[in-house]
């Protein structure tokens, strides 16, 4: 048995289950968003895209690439560095005292990116406060689920949202005993919603910390783009909020907003802080305007809501089978991931649409699905063509017509 057979052996059944990955190559078009050019063979083909987490278009708002050109042209490309030696620039201390304010916290510390925020943040926090308790909710994102098993603590997992199991799990443990409830705001594939201030109620009451993994939410709800917590009024309540450049916002890299002293710990104690190059200035840059964008500006979230509503009921009215859900996501349903990959291949190659299959292990098995994300500058005419597309093909629904398809398409 060499290496290279034993890897594609894993391979190979990973192909079997019908889950392999592959990479749509697209470009985008400035200015032009959602459109973009998908390259299949010898030229560029024009796509509409309905999978990015870019969720406002705010990658192609006029004030951040601006912004980031101007940092680029002052300070060249990267950031020299890591925050320790040499790396923190003056964009980096504007954008963490920016994300403070943003979430009414004393203090916000950035990362590479918001899976590296959570993996390290939590493993941290549990390895700083001897004999703490991590109480999961059952879907979490797999960077909260890193960052507590790295932590090397004791946890427990609640059921999906379950407040009456969460309160169970919290009682068997002493109240002296430390605490992280960890959880989201939004959850990202089936678009769920947490009870937050429930949430926060039995923090208060059982004596734990809250952290509120806000990823899919900043910029977008919220008065000011704070998100889930800030529109329920209960962002004061949370200790610790994780919150992303990349989505909401339009750049990338990921944060932790919590008290003077909590971001402090993890800032000295984090080894996927301190042994890791700082964001580029030209990033910290572009995402500083999109949040100072997005605090005054509630244009786009407002046409994002409106345009989230409008899809689901579109669908809903084309008996496409929609995941119910109080938030922008919208899951289409198809429970097999070859199915799954076919469908979106047809999309893609027959019909100029692109939206990414989401199988396992992001999903259950079973539960595989098309995950739409309108976005503001989607027209009533790309939904025109998008429902029409998905009805056409659900009506053609047997899986061997579906591999046929995108077999021709190929």
């Amino acid at each position: 048995m060499t290496y290279e057979q034993k890897l594609s052996e894993a391979l190979d059944a990973v192909k079997r289950e019908g889950r392999y990955r592959i990479f749509a190559d697209v470009k985008r078009r400035r200015g032009a968003f959602p459109k973009a050019d998908v390259h299949l063979g010898s030229k560029p083909a024009p796509i509409t895209v309905w999978c990015s987490n870019d969720y406002l278009g705010m990658g192609q708002h006029p004030d951040v690439v601006a912004a980031m050109h101007q940092a680029i042209d002052r300070v060249g490309a990267g950031s020299g560095g890591t925050r320790n030696i040499s790396g923190t620039t003056h964009y980096h201390v504007e954008l963490e005292a920016e994300i403070a304010d943003l979430h009414g916290k004393e203090s916000a510390l950035l990362f590479t990116s918001a899976y590296v925020a959570n993996e390290a943040a939590l493993s941290t926090l549990v390895q700083l406060l001897p004999g703490c308790v991590v109480f999961s909710d059952e879907k979490n994102h797999a960077s909260m689920i890193a960052g507590i098993r790295n932590g090397r603590g004791p946890k427990q997992i609640f059921l999906h949202n379950d407040l009456a199991d969460l309160e169970a799990k919290l009682q068997s443990v002493p109240f002296g005993t430390p605490k992280i409830i960890a959880f989201e705001s939004v959850y990202s594939m089936d678009g769920h919603v947490a009870p937050i201030a429930a949430i926060c109620d039995l923090a208060a009451k059982y004596n734990a910390l809250t952290y509120l993994d806000e990823v899919h939410a900043v910029g977008l709800y919220g008065p000011r783009g704070g998100g889930i917590a800030e529109r329920d009024g209960v962002m004061h309540r949370i200790d610790v909020i994780n919150g992303t450049l990349a989505k909401g916002y339009g750049v990338m890299g990921g944060y932790i907003a919590a008290s003077r002293t909590l971001c402090d710990a993890v800032r000295s104690y984090a080894p996927g802080f301190i042994f890791t190059t700082s964001l580029a200035p030209v990033i910290a840059a572009g995402a500083l305007a999109s949040i100072r964008h997005l605090k005054t500006s509630t244009i786009e979230r407002e046409r994002h809501q409106e345009r989230a509503r409008t899809l689901k009921r579109r669908l809903n009215a084309a008996d496409l089978p929609v995941i119910s859900g109080p938030s922008h996501i919208v899951p289409v349903l198809v429970a097999d991931p070859v199915r799954c990959k076919a469908l979106s291949d047809v999309l893609l190659n027959l019909h100029g649409i692109y939206v990414q299959p989401i199988n396992y292990p992001t999903v259950p098995r079973g539960a595989e699905r098309l995950r739409l994300t309108p976005s503001p500058q989607h027209t009533d005419a790309d939904m025109d063509h998008l429902v029409g597309a998905l009805t056409a093909l659900w009506a053609q629904c047997p899986l061997t017509l579906m591999q046929s398809l995108a077999e021709a398409a190929e």
